[in-house]
């Protein structure tokens, strides 16, 4: 046997190999026999139709069968025996099979790319400096305030504190229901920021059994003459009937409604906003964190560019997939775009692969891993906060990729000690709404 290694791209290589007869003879026989016993011709039972006939009624067609499957077997015997680590599914892209003499084969693998990163250290990456303001602290205390109030019926609207029961349908420009359209029954809160300001303004004065009328503008996209998406707005115009008016009572921020929503941890409101600060500042830090790996990611990616195996992309993908697919059937959706979802995802797909290539290999450069004795230390402290057994949660972290998550944290902190992160000032002033604040 005579083979070489030659290097496609960084994530691809070709073995190109040449066996003599003797070397795949017995393999090429396995192969024959599999095929004879497949086949069934008239005057022989299937499976006893002698080699000698097959070879003479099939000629090359048959041998050129049995050869590609002895080079894939050949192919795999070869990789075990050199350490050559493939993944995915190989292609033979060249066989020459000369009967009584030899056989010729070139096969194209994929492997994970051996890479020396570069320009991982010493990167500057700007974030957000996001901080928590009082506004955003009295935000919660209104948002607790709202999740216990109370209501009184009222016969007519008076401000933005009511709320309404309507029943709502689509009309057309004169008025009329709109055709196909049904009505439906729904609450409309005036206080919610998100609520129309006309359907505010309507609504006032009014009492029940009133209605009133409002439009939405509905922006969508629709295919044009040359088939290419075109965004549209229309103007939808509704009508709703009162049917119930409540208004908003809303409570006092005593030391009884603070000990009902803190679950008695803290007494008085100047405890309830510093714990509320530091509810939002952790949630901050979360998101912070989440844009620093973002960027970090981004420009190692950016400044280490390589072939990634296509494979490991499309698991991911399908992966991807399968997910997003799961979640649409849960959310009530019939369709589902599978091939729009994949090109979407697609880009995701590739960066997961570099990223997990590039995280390995940053790993291994700078000797980044988990020692027993900090595994036992994390075992230790959840033990602590769950109460399970130190010895049955080191059994879980060893036996799971657990233990795995524990070291992509490592190198995460690495990278963001050894790069310059700078502050800047948020594009926007605003920090996002922490909706399920744990005291609401």
């Amino acid at each position: 046997m005579e083979f070489k290694i030659n290097d496609v791209n960084t994530s691809e290589k070709e073995l190109e190999a040449t066996f003599t007869f003797d070397e795949i003879k017995k393999d090429l026989e396995t192969e024959v026999q599999k095929q004879t016993k497949k086949l069934q011709i008239p005057g022989f039972r299937k499976g006893k139709v002698p080699p000698a006939l097959l070879k003479k009624m099939f000629g090359e067609a048959f041998d050129q069968e049995a050869s590609e499957k002895v080079a894939s077997k050949k192919f795999w015997d070869v990789a075990e025996e050199n350490h050559l680590h493939p993944i995915g599914k190989p292609t033979i892209t060249d066989i020459k099979f000369i009967p009584n003499e030899s056989l010729f084969f070139k096969i194209v693998y994929e492997v994970l790319p051996q890479i020396e990163v570069k320009d991982y250290k010493g990167l500057e990456i700007e974030v957000p400096d996001l901080v928590v303001k009082d506004e955003d602290v009295d935000h919660e205390i209104k948002h607790i305030l709202k999740a216990n109030e109370t209501f009184e019926p009222l016969d007519i609207v008076t401000d933005n504190n009511c709320t309404l029961t309507v029943e709502l349908q689509r009309i057309d420009k004169e008025g009329n229901p709109y055709l196909g359209s049904k009505m439906e029954t729904l609450q409309i809160d005036l206080a919610n920021e998100r609520v129309a300001k006309e359907i505010v303004d309507n609504s006032k004065g009014k009492k029940i059994n009133d209605s009133f009328t409002f439009s939405f503008n509905d922006k969508h996209s629709i295919k044009n003459k040359s088939g290419e998406d075109e965004e549209i707005t229309e103007v939808i115009d509704y009508k709703a009937v009162i049917k119930e008016i409540k208004k908003s009572i809303l409570p006092e921020l005593d030391e009884a409604l603070i000990k009902k929503v803190t679950k008695d941890k803290v007494n008085n409101e100047t405890e309830l906003k510093a714990e509320i600060r530091k509810d939002i500042q952790r949630y901050i830090d979360q998101q912070m964190d989440e844009i620093l790996r973002g960027k970090l990611i981004t420009q190692i990616i950016k400044n280490n560019e390589f072939s990634s195996p296509q494979s490991l992309i499309n698991n991911v993908l399908e992966d991807y997939l399968k997910r997003e697919e799961e979640q649409y059937k849960k959310q009530g959706y019939k369709k589902y775009d599978r091939e729009e979802a994949k090109k979407r995802l697609a880009k995701s797909a590739e960066v997961e692969v570099k990223w997990y290539i590039l995280k390995e290999a940053i790993q291994k450069q700078e000797n980044i891993s988990l020692s027993d004795e900090e595994l036992n230390q994390l075992a230790t402290k959840d033990a602590e906060q769950t109460g399970i057994a130190v010895d049955k949660l080191l059994n879980y972290y060893k036996s799971s990729n657990y233990a795995s998550k524990f070291v992509e944290n490592k190198v995460f902190d690495f990278l963001k000690e050894n790069n310059n992160i700078k502050k800047v000032e948020p594009d926007k002033s605003h920090i996002h709404n922490h909706e399920e604040h744990e005291h609401e």
